[in-house]
């Protein structure tokens, strides 16, 4: 299965999240959903986000130009909201899954 694919049907197919982008560890987007772009700015600070998760808690995090509260940020995940809809971000061996959903889908029942 490609990245492509898994973002697709896994992610965006399962009807629990709205877009969604795997962008590798050492640089660059994997695959992405359609309409769901990430800045260079914003792919920088999703990687440096696990790596001082307090400071993501201080300034939020950013996906595709919209900003989201950081409600919990640790070394494998880091969750945000912004209004009732949300972003989750996820580390792997090596690379960073982001989800967004949207309301009335909750945090839960769309972690990756």
């Amino acid at each position: 299965m490609s990245w492509q694919a898994y973002v697709d049907t896994n992610l965006v197919g399962s009807g629990k999240v709205a877009k969604a982008a795997i962008i590798g560890q050492a640089g660059g987007v994997w695959a992405t959903s359609a309409g769901f772009t990430l800045s260079p700015e914003e792919q920088a600070a999703a990687l440096k986000a696990f790596d001082d998760p307090t400071a993501v808690q201080a300034s939020g995090i950013r996906a595709a130009g919209d900003k989201y509260f950081t409600l919990q940020a640790n070394e494998r995940s880091v969750y945000g909201k912004k209004q009732a809809d949300g972003v989750i971000l996820v580390k792997t061996k090596q690379a960073i899954l982001i989800a967004v959903y949207q309301a009335p889908i909750q945090a839960p029942e769309a972690t990756p």
